[in-house]
Order: C-alpha cells, then sequence, then structure tokens
C-alpha cells in the first residue's frame, strides 16, 4: 500500500524559509507527477507547485520566485521550498501524486501545518 508523509512544516517569521517534504513509500515516486496544494483556514485548496514525473515544474503568480518544488528520485522524496515567506502562506500544506500525465492524483499525503508569524 502505498503512502505519502508530508513533514517539514512549523513556525516561522515574515521573510523566513522552509523545506517541506513529501517522501513516498510502497510506490516508486519517479514514475509520477507530484503537486503541492495548500488549505487555510476558510479558505479552498489551491495548487502552489507542480512538477512532472520528468522534472517539468510550474508554480502558480503568487509564490513565482520564492518557491520552488525538486524532486529526488533516489530518495523517493520530493521537497518544496519556500523562501520570503508572508503570513498569508499560512496553510496545511498537501502534496498529491499522479501516475504519469494523469490529472487525478492517486496518493495523497496527511499534510504539514506551515504557520507564518512573529
Amino acid at each position: 500500500q502505498g503512502q505519502l508523509v508530508e513533514s517539514g512544516g512549523g513556525l516561522v517569521q515574515p521573510g523566513g524559509s522552509l523545506r517541506l517534504s513529501c517522501a513516498a513509500s510502497g510506490f516508486m515516486l519517479k514514475n509520477y507527477a507530484v503537486r503541492w496544494y495548500r488549505q487555510a483556514a476558510g479558505k479552498q485548496r489551491e495548487l502552489v507547485a507542480h512538477i512532472t514525473h520528468a522534472g517539468i515544474t510550474n508554480y502558480p503568480e503568487f509564490v513565482k520566485g520564492r518557491f520552488t518544488i525538486s524532486r529526488d528520485n533516489a530518495n523517493n522524496t520530493v521537497y518544496l521550498q519556500m523562501n520570503s515567506l508572508k503570513p498569508e502562506d499560512t496553510a496545511d500544506y498537501y502534496c498529491g501524486a499522479a501516475y504519469l500525465y494523469s490529472q487525478a492524483n492517486a496518493y495523497w499525503g496527511q499534510g504539514t501545518q506551515v504557520t507564518v508569524s512573529s
């Protein structure tokens, strides 16, 4: 049974950085596109980063230049480096994995909380 586990969340001051990890077990993450999402209290879930199985990345404008998604296939892990964090980045962050070009995530993590506050 495959699963994803996120880690790396926490409390950080505005302008600070965090690196989130999305570790896969039970399947080979290299064959999957991975998406990072976030959901703030009272708001809808939104996509913050996407990396294809081939390593092509895509970001929405509101994180472009601040967030970087990368993959380490040897360690079956995808990372989300978040710099210049703002209070509005506060949310629960989730990763999802979709096989090759599928739009539907086959696996979801349980989420990790990020709080940006002074």
